[in-house]
């Protein structure tokens, strides 16, 4: 299983993620991000889209496995995050595990 608050964690420290569902819409549409995550709690509609636009970009989505307050106290904010959108990674035994999953 993905840790996913360390590969929060990791790329919060090097700014290279966005955070909320419009961004990730964004990515996802574009194609320019690793992975989306979303929290378990996201609106049907937004997942459904996030899904969409993240298969015709060869992108994976992950469900974190709490709410969007929880992924939002991890990536730091005192609100709810619905989505996270990893733009790169560093860590290569990081980037191998949320690709494989």
């Amino acid at each position: 299983m993905i840790d996913f608050e360390k590969v929060i964690k990791t790329t919060s420290k090097s700014g290279r993620m966005f955070l909320g569902a419009k961004k990730a819409m964004e990515a996802a549409q574009s194609g320019k991000a690793v992975a989306l995550i979303v929290a378990s709690n996201c609106p049907q509609g937004i997942l459904r889209q996030l899904k969409h636009h993240a298969a015709l970009s060869n992108m994976p989505v992950h469900t974190y496995p709490s709410t969007s307050a929880d992924l939002g106290m991890v990536c730091g904010k005192p609100f709810a995050v619905s989505a996270v959108t990893i733009r790169t990674l560093s860590d290569s035994s990081l980037l191998k595990a949320l690709k494989e999953a």
